[in-house]
């Protein structure tokens, strides 16, 4: 190879930019020809396209998605190919959409059953000993032939029915709280096992057995939660009786429509419809009886238009039967859950409930329940708490979308029976806030005047500020709102029962007041906490006081000026617990932050802050745990900025640097914003370094080059060091720069074959050759040192390429070597196609100098060699494939870097388009291609020797 071809690379730019054609866009919009108009009315106006009115029957434009709505998608076809008469796709889809109906019978802000469940079942616990009745079954009337009269049939269902009023019942004893949940799971799917099999009266019987447990109170704080898994039952019953009269309904394999009319249900549908409410209507006990036909209450529905709003208000009255206070309030619990389901309309049902309720509510005083607490040694407050979930979900359901009228008139009532506090509570936590929050004095009023035996008034408070923090009360009663809560909130002795508090209103605090009531609500908590290490047990809260504190001032130079937020940080003293409040503060930082800062008071609070996250750090530490706590660290440090206080800005860094050591992210981030730092001083001084800058600009990079070794990653010391020698090159510290590339040479060898990316092994092949690509772009610029060798940094590289132990089934070492031709080609044109400002390449240094070109002259012929050696190593049957795809890519290198008068090089590339199709392996489309790129080139003056070298290249087929 005698030498490369002459670039003009300026001429070159010319010709290959796009032809630039002028645009008149009052008649060309690229988006002009997409443009579809479904409106028929609607008209388009814009600047350089006409006024169109569309129809919808015009068929020359088609939405590209609307073929799916013929019929031709797969999903249809499937559907049109199926049985027609199969009953169960039709039944199943309506059943869906019927359930999504009813379920939103009552808008999305209504909450639902399904979201208290849980909370009841994990609160209302206990560790006494639970029994429970389990039905036994019943051997009559097995033997029964299939020719068995109808009366025989009727008279074992009968007897069957009787049996579990005679006690076909089995008792288990001594059962754990988990025991207890797992027989009434038993039962429940004993219930669907037994509709399944066509036994309904046994279904009938469970669910009769399971409401009668309602009515036992034996383990008292064990109610609620019974009350859930029973209830559970009950609605599973419901569902399969509404289902089996509705399938009943089906008219040609045709369901009712969701709002279909009594008139429209069949006579055999009404007829079972009615036996099950004579079924249920015969059971002899009020609780069951009045369970299970609550539980069918939508089945009223196939019977008359009227049905369920007068089975409500009788459903109502016989509650008044059931003696026990607390059985009676879970009993219009359940009648207002299914109210709300199957009419929630019929909303004077449920307050005519609650009004009984209210006309009862003396009885939890009486005797009778007095008596019952000291038996199972209960306490009154306790007891108290048990009528919660009950009388929540009741007021709830009454104040759905009620009038203010209606929410006054509960409050009167509530006041007419002294304040009690458990109402109180409860209309605290059922009732809008707004309607609260702009009633905030009156409820502190009626909060003083409650009897605090039996439900502290700090509970009261906490139910208000939960109000307060969801609506804002009027602007003229807020600071004496906060005092009066304040006040009884501060004097609790207990820590839980503080903290309880004041996690609430410290969002009130926040939301309306300044840094000063902040800052003194924190105090007062630090102040209850703090003795006998109170916060301990508390993490939960005071990470809550913390998040809401940094939602509502996330102003960090306000922030930090409270006083006692640092203190108040000071009570996490578990690591984990610390750690996340920690990472809260910087995320929130993150987000809020618009602008860079410098204030001291920021910068070491959060310089403390970012520590104490990086000190968690240990062996165990996840990967994805260290990703995180270093992607908030680097947020921090790019928001740090000094301004033209460069010498304070790297300060900084070397600061960071020694305090977060062992995240490697942090680390990079750090090289990187440094060497930011020294192109700004360089942007600064617009390339002339004075020499206090030129030294500042060497400290920098003398903090990079001491700071990539501690790293781990090869690929990113190798990337680092090439970048933080571009950037010393950019500013020319030349001897710094040559520091930086040789360290990436000796680098390269250390490369292993496999690495990890996300967490997964690959080989490092790609990496590497990506790497050297930009290495060598970077090499063309950098002069050679005086005191080495022509070219001594390339020699070096190619020294460790060769020596480098590639994979058996890559070629990447000869796309290499193909790379190395690209950059010596540049390396001999007179002037370089790029340059570093203010520093001197080769092609000013050496001037064109022959001994100079020689070298790259026999640099190149000793890179083609290997490239050829290569090639011959192919020839075997199974590497043919990789030997054309390399002869087309190094011919292609040839043509666009070399200079094809001479002979010996224009004979190679003969050779290698030869050897590319030798085995019928070339992608003929490339090679035509290629071809065609050569004859229009050969029209070009300086290029009219490419003429005889397309007479040279003869195409072949692939036979």
């Amino acid at each position: 190879l005698r030498h490369a071809r002459s670039r003009n690379y300026v001429s070159e730019s010319e010709v290959c930019k796009l032809e630039s054609v002028p645009l008149d866009f009052g008649d060309y919009h690229p988006l002009k020809p997409i443009t579809v108009t479904e409106s028929k009315t609607k008209k388009m106006n814009r600047k350089g396209s006409t006024s169109s009115t569309s129809s919808s029957s015009s068929s020359s434009l088609m939405d590209p998605l609307s073929s799916v709505l013929d019929g031709t998608d797969p999903l249809s076809l499937f559907a049109a190919a199926a049985d027609p008469v199969a009953p169960a796709p039709p039944t199943d889809g309506a059943r869906r959409k019927r359930d999504k109906d009813e379920s939103s019978a009552v808008g999305s802000d209504f909450e639902p059953w399904s979201s208290k469940r849980g909370e009841i079942l994990a609160r209302y616990t206990t560790t006494e000993k639970l029994s429970i009745n389990l039905y036994m079954g019943s051997e009559k009337g097995k033997a029964t032939t299939t020719g068995s009269a109808v009366s025989e049939k009727v008279r074992t269902r009968l007897e069957e029915l009787d049996d579990l009023e005679e006690g076909s019942q089995k008792e288990l004893l001594n059962l754990t709280q988990q025991d207890y949940m797992n027989r009434i799971e038993e039962l429940n799917q004993s219930l669907k096992d037994a509709w399944s099999s066509d036994q309904k009266v046994k279904a009938l019987k469970i669910v009769i057995q399971c409401s009668k447990l309602l009515s036992d109170t034996t383990v008292i704080q064990f109610y609620p939660s019974k009350f859930v898994l029973i209830t559970d039952i009950l609605d599973t019953f419901g569902k399969l009786v509404y289902e089996r009269i509705l399938s009943m309904c089906m008219d040609n394999r045709v369901s009712l429509p969701d709002n279909f009319s009594p008139e429209s249900v069949n006579d055999t549908a009404k007829e079972t419809c009615l036996n099950w409410f004579f079924k249920i209507a015969s059971i002899r006990e009020l609780i069951p009886r009045f369970y299970v036909e609550a539980a069918i209450l939508k089945c009223n529905k196939f019977l008359s238009k009227t049905g369920i709003s007068e089975c409500l208000p009788r459903l109502t009255a016989m509650i008044r039967g059931i003696g026990d206070p607390l059985v009676a309030v879970y009993a219009r619990a359940y009648l207002c859950r299914v109210g709300m389901e199957v009419a929630p309309q019929l909303k004077e049902s449920l307050n005519k409930n609650f009004f009984d309720f209210l006309l009862t509510f003396k009885q939890i005083h009486g005797d009778t329940v007095q008596n019952q607490l000291v038996v199972q040694c209960v306490e009154f407050p306790l007891y108290l708490t048990l009528y919660s979930p009950a009388i929540d979900w009741i007021l709830q359901c009454i104040a759905y979308h009620a009038p203010d009228v209606l929410l006054t008139e509960m409050m009167e009532r509530c006041k007419k029976l002294g304040n009690n506090a458990l109402l109180l509570n409860s209309v605290m936590s059922a009732f809008r806030a707004e309607f609260i929050a702009a009633r905030s004095m009156d409820f502190i009023a009626m909060i003083k005047e409650c009897d605090e035996s039996g439900f502290p008034k700090h509970l009261l408070f906490r139910s208000l500020g939960l109000n307060l923090a969801l609506a804002d009360p009027p602007e003229n009663d807020r600071l004496q709102i906060l005092n009066e809560a304040w006040k009884v909130i501060t004097k609790l002795k207990n820590p839980q029962d503080y903290i309880n508090c004041a996690e609430v209103w410290v969002e009130y605090t926040c939301r309306h007041f300044t840094k000063w009531e902040v800052n003194t609500v924190l105090a007062d908590v630090i102040k209850h906490m703090t003795p006998d290490r109170a916060f301990e047990d508390a993490y939960p809260q005071l990470q809550s006081i913390i998040q809401k504190v940094i939602t509502y001032i996330y102003d960090f130079a306000l922030l930090f000026s409270v006083e006692k937020f640092l203190p108040f940080l000071d009570m996490f003293q578990k690591e984990s617990v610390r750690v996340e409040v920690c990472k809260c503060i910087m995320e929130s930082f993150i987000k809020h932050q618009q602008e860079s800062t410098k204030d001291p008071v920021i910068l070491n609070a959060l310089l403390h802050i970012c520590k104490t996250m990086h000190d968690s750090v240990n062996a165990l530490t996840l990967e994805d745990e260290k990703r995180m706590l270093a992607a908030l660290i680097n947020g921090f440090i790019k928001m740090v900025s000094f301004g033209r206080d460069f010498e304070q800005q790297l300060s900084f860094y070397v600061e960071a640097r020694s305090m977060f050591c062992n995240l490697e992210p942090v680390l990079v981030q750090l090289i990187h914003s440094v060497n930011q730092l020294a192109m700004e001083t360089r942007r600064v001084m617009k390339g002339n370094h004075s020499r206090k800058t030129a030294a500042f600009v060497r400290a920098c990079v003398a903090f990079c080059f001491i700071t990539i070794p501690s790293l781990s990653s090869i690929f990113t010391r190798l990337n680092l060091y090439l970048h933080s020698g571009q950037v010393a090159l950019a500013n020319q510290c030349l001897s710094q720069a040559d520091a930086f590339f040789k360290a990436a040479v000796s680098l390269v060898p250390e490369v292993p074959k496999m690495i990890s990316v996300d967490g997964k092994m690959r080989p490092s092949d790609a990496f590497l050759l990506e790497f050297l690509c930009n290495f060598f772009s970077t090499l063309l610029v950098v002069p050679d040192h005086p005191e080495q060798g022509v070219l001594f940094l390339v020699r070096g590289l190619l020294n460790v390429i060769q020596d480098y132990t590639w994979e058996d089934n890559s070629d990447d070492k000869v796309r290499i070597y193909t790379n190395v031709l690209h950059l010596l080609s540049a390396m001999t044109q007179e002037v370089f196609i790029y340059h570093v400002d203010k520093v001197d390449s080769n092609d000013a240094l050496y001037g064109g100098d022959s001994k100079f070109l020689a070298e790259i002259n026999k640099l190149s012929e000793t890179v083609v060699s290997q490239i050829l050696d290569h090639l011959k190593t192919l020839g075997k049957e199974e590497t043919l494939k990789r030997q054309s795809q390399l002869a087309l890519y190094f011919f292609n290198t040839i043509l666009a870097h070399g200079d094809l008068r001479n002979n010996r090089l224009n004979q190679l590339a003969v050779n290698l388009w030869n050897l590319a199709q030798k085995h019928g392996f070339a992608d003929t489309k490339t090679m035509v291609k290629t071809l065609e790129y050569i004859k229009r080139r050969s029209k070009q003056p300086e290029m009219s020797h490419f003429t005889d070298l397309a007479l040279r290249l003869p195409l072949q087929s692939r036979t």
